[in-house]
């Protein structure tokens, strides 16, 4: 007698299928990562790490019972940044904006990308990987740890991260810009997010002792050098100063009014309802208003190619912040008024 196999069996097995496949695709990007022959090592494990959690979160949706397919494109699967949205609704929430990084990423390797990105990028894996593990076994109840050992989890990395001078002496202009412009945008957001779900810096630090059984080596220092230095002047890269891309720029300013415990409040656009949070939509206004990108305090243009992307600085940031101070409630209707 021939037993019938019912949707939700066709669902369990579909679904396991997919863990399988989001396990090995993690493996691979492992591999490739850590493998130091491999020249690719950026583009790929970017590749094969966003496989992962796309094939991981789609058996979640159906673990669920939700669909993941596209209701005008029933044949067509969810795609990544969909699939993230999905189940990591909080727009804030550091793991779930270390995956826009990477994603952005993976999108940028198919047409530019080059080998300095994994210096910039290695703590943002880092914490991918670690985040994947945990939500494995948090959604699905798989452990890494039972296909490879856990300090494989580690990525390796031997390039050491270029300063803007030395990213401007190596590259042309528009591949220049470019990468400053990721580099300044994911150094911000680590200080901004402050989370391991973000960026994990794996980092050696030497420290002095007089204590010679806790020394791992001596050194010594010379006393008697005749020449003495001095700084005479200090030359700053615009880059260095303007570091907030314009997300970054609205994630520290509203940071910092709900520290300062700011009172601040808009009515959105029909009228009805207040807003307590400042988002992209107020920062707009303020830009607008006052001529923020043409103010070279505030506001530096970096030109890649035909595109021009505005980065700010902090004191951006303490410029709009002191202006709301004065009227937290009616700031926004007066600047729209005006």
């Amino acid at each position: 007698m021939k037993r019938t196999i019912t949707i939700k069996e066709c669902n369990s097995k579909l679904r396991n299928r997919l863990v399988d496949k989001s396990i090995e695709a993690f493996l691979m990007g492992l591999e490739v990562f850590n493998k130091p022959t491999i020249n690719y090592r950026t583009e790929g494990f970017s590749f094969f790490i966003c496989n992962a959690w796309e094939l991981m979160l789609k058996a979640l949706l159906l673990k669920r019972g939700q669909s993941i397919y596209y209701k005008d494109q029933p044949d067509r699967t969810y795609d990544l940044l969909k699939v993230v949205h999905l189940v990591y609704t909080d727009k804030r929430q550091p793991l779930r904006i270390n995956l826009e990084k990477i994603i952005n990423l993976r999108n940028t390797s198919t047409h530019f990308i080059t080998e300095d990105y994994e210096a910039i990028f290695a703590p943002v894996f880092q914490s991918c990987v670690v985040n994947y593990v945990n939500e494995l076994l948090r959604f699905h109840n798989r452990d890494v740890s039972n296909y490879l050992n856990r300090s494989s989890l580690t990525l390796t990395t031997n390039i050491k991260e270029l300063s803007n001078e030395q990213i401007k002496a190596k590259y042309p202009d528009e591949i220049a810009q470019k990468l400053i412009f990721t580099k300044n945008d994911i150094d911000v957001t680590k200080k901004i997010e402050d989370s391991n779900k973000f960026a994990i810096t794996v980092r050696h630090e030497l420290v002095i002792t007089k204590d010679q059984n806790k020394a791992n080596f001596s050194v010594k220092i010379n006393k008697d050098a005749e020449n003495d230095i001095a700084i005479v002047k200090e030359l700053k890269d615009p880059a260095d100063i303007f570091k907030f891309s314009f997300k970054n720029l609205v994630r520290d300013i509203d940071n910092r009014l709900k520290k300062q415990k700011i009172p601040f409040s808009y009515t959105t656009k029909n009228g009805e309802s207040l807003n307590k949070s400042f988002n992209g939509y107020v920062l707009s206004q303020f830009i607008s208003y006052y001529n923020i990108k043409r103010d070279k305090r505030y506001s530096y243009a970096h030109k890649i190619g035909n595109l021009i992307e505005y980065t700010y600085s902090q004191q951006a940031s303490e410029f709009i912040v002191n202006q709301i101070k004065q009227d937290p409630a009616r700031i926004v209707e007066k600047i729209k008024k005006r």
